[in-house]
């Protein structure tokens, strides 16, 4: 399995979703992202963590709430929003790092 090091640092962005089981908002996201994965295809990587299962990924990320959506690219964080966010605004924030 790759290291979140290794996931984060591809040249095409990397959306990261800090989520937990739990939270009900983070289940709002599940079918966003499902379209935004879908109409983007492989142009961006979409991936779910679990915050109560990677606590220390959580806390070196600040993540104080969730769901917390991040964007990375070569490494670089480019972009952090807590809360649910809606499809459109998601791919227009991702369309400038494509």
């Amino acid at each position: 399995m790759s290291s979140f090091k290794d996931l984060i640092n591809q040249s095409k962005p990397v959306l990261i979703d800090f989520y937990a089981e739990w939270c009900g908002p983070c289940k709002m996201m599940a079918p966003i992202l499902h379209n935004v994965k879908n109409d983007m295809g492989n142009q961006v990587s979409i991936l779910k963590i679990d915050v109560d299962k990677n606590q220390e990924l959580a806390a070196k990320y600040q993540i104080r709430g969730v769901p917390t959506l991040m964007i990375f690219k070569e490494g670089k964080q480019l972009w952090r929003q807590s809360g649910v966010v809606q499809e459109q605004q998601i791919k227009e924030v991702l369309t400038p790092f494509l």
